[in-house]
C-alpha cells in the first residue's frame, strides 16, 4: 500500500480509503467489522464515514469496532467524517452554521467513541451561512483538540477558493482536502476544481470512482439492471441511473476501453479504474465503497496493479468529456497542463 500526505498537510493516509456509506443499512455490522479489519490488514489506514450515513449507524459501527480492536489498530487508522445535512426535523438541524457543527460533530465524536476525529468535513456549500461562521467554527475545534483537519465535500471550484482564501486572509485553520465525485465517467472536476486543488495544495478523496458500478462491467447496453445490484434494484438511482448513463455513447467507449485494458492485465475493471484514478494529479486517497467482503478484496487488489503509458493514454482518450474549445477544450488542457508539470 502506498502512503500520501493528506494536502499539505503531515498526515499520512493510504493511496486507498474505506468509505461506510454501506454499513448499517446494505451491509451488516459483521460484515461491516470483516471489512475494516481486511482493509487495515492490507495496510489501509483512513476511514470515511459521515453522521448522515444509515442515520448515524455507520458512524456506531464504526465506534464499536475501534473500541474492539487493540491500541496499535486504533492508533494506526485516521478516521474522517462529515457534517452538514439534517441530522433532525428542527429548523437549525442542518446546514453549516456555528449552532449545527457544534452539535453534529459532538454527536459525532459520541458515535465513534473518540475523544477527536482527524478529518472533519463540510458535506456540502451551504448558501445560507457565511463561510467565515463555518471557517471560524473550524478553527476553534481544531484549537480545543476536536479536529485534527478539516475538509471540503462537494464544493465547486469557486467556493473551495473562496474558503481557502477567507481561511488565509483570517488566519484560520485552511481545509485540507476535497471529496468530490471522481472517476473515468466524472472527469469534469478536472477543469476547475482539480487546478485549484494542486494550486492551493489540497488532496483530492474522490468518491464514486467505480461510477456507481458501471466500471466493473456489470451493465449492459440495452438490457435493464436486475438483482442485488445498485441499479438492479432502483435503475433509476443517484447520478449512475441506467437510462442516464446508458443512453451516452461515451459510457460504453469507457466501458470498453476499461474491459480491454483489463484483459490485457490479467485483472479485473475495476482494479483498472482504480488504478487510473489513484495516478491523477492531486489524488490523495481514492474512497473504495463496497457492499460484501469480495468486493473489496477485489478492489484492494488495485495496489498490485500497474498502467503502462500507452494504457493510461487509452483511457484518457475514451472517457474525455469532450469540453467545449474554450475555455475548458484545447487552450484549457494546455493551461492546465502547465499547472501540473510547472512550466510556461
Amino acid at each position: 500500500m502506498e502512503y500520501r500526505t493528506l494536502g499539505r498537510s503531515g498526515c499520512s493516509v493510504s493511496a486507498y480509503a474505506l468509505g461506510t456509506m454501506t454499513f448499517g443499512s446494505e451491509t451488516s455490522q459483521e460484515g461491516a467489522f470483516a471489512q475494516l479489519d481486511r482493509f487495515v490488514e492490507a495496510g489501509g489506514t483512513l476511514i470515511d464515514t459521515a453522521d448522515v450515513y444509515s442515520g448515524g449507524a455507520s458512524e456506531e459501527i464504526v465506534g464499536r469496532w475501534l473500541a474492539a480492536r487493540p491500541a496499535d489498530i486504533r492508533d494506526r487508522v485516521v478516521i474522517a467524517t462529515k457534517g452538514r445535512f439534517p441530522t433532525g426535523s428542527a429548523p437549525n438541524d442542518v446546514g453549516l452554521s456555528r449552532r449545527h457543527l457544534d452539535r453534529a460533530l459532538t454527536a459525532s465524536l459520541r458515535r465513534l467513541g473518540v475523544e477527536s476525529v482527524d478529518l472533519y468535513q463540510m458535506h456540502a456549500w451551504d448558501p445560507l451561512t457565511p463561510i467565515e461562521e463555518t471557517l471560524g467554527f473550524l478553527d476553534d475545534a481544531v484549537r480545543r483538540g476536536r479536529i485534527h483537519y478539516a475538509g471540503l465535500s462537494n464544493y465547486t471550484g469557486w467556493q473551495l477558493q473562496k474558503a481557502v482564501d477567507v481561511a488565509d486572509f483570517r488566519g484560520l485553520a485552511r481545509p485540507v482536502t476535497l471529496q468530490p465525485q471522481y472517476s473515468l465517467l466524472a472527469r469534469e472536476i478536472e477543469w476547475e476544481i482539480v487546478p485549484a486543488c494542486l494550486s492551493e495544495g489540497l488532496g483530492l478523496l474522490p468518491w464514486s470512482p467505480l461510477g456507481g458500478g458501471w466500471l466493473t462491467g456489470k451493465y449492459r447496453r440495452d438490457e435493464v439492471p436486475g438483482g442485488a445490484t445498485r441499479l438492479g434494484e432502483n435503475p433509476e438511482r443517484g447520478m449512475e441511473a441506467y437510462k442516464r448513463r446508458s443512453a451516452q455513447e461515451r459510457t460504453w467507449d469507457v466501458v470498453g476501453e476499461v474491459g480491454a485494458v483489463a484483459g490485457e492485465l490479467g485483472a479485473s475493471m475495476a482494479q483498472v479504474a482504480l488504478t487510473w484514478l489513484a495516478a491523477r494529479p492531486a489524488v490523495t486517497s481514492v474512497i473504495l465503497g463496497a457492499r460484501t467482503l469480495a468486493q473489496l478484496d477485489d478492489n484492494l487488489g488495485a495496489v498490485s496493479v500497474h498502467l503502462s503509458d500507452e494504457q493510461t493514454a487509452r483511457l484518457d482518450r475514451a472517457s474525455d468529456p469532450a469540453p467545449a474549445d474554450y475555455p475548458y477544450g484545447g487552450p484549457g488542457r494546455e493551461q492546465r497542463a502547465r499547472l501540473i508539470t510547472g512550466g510556461r
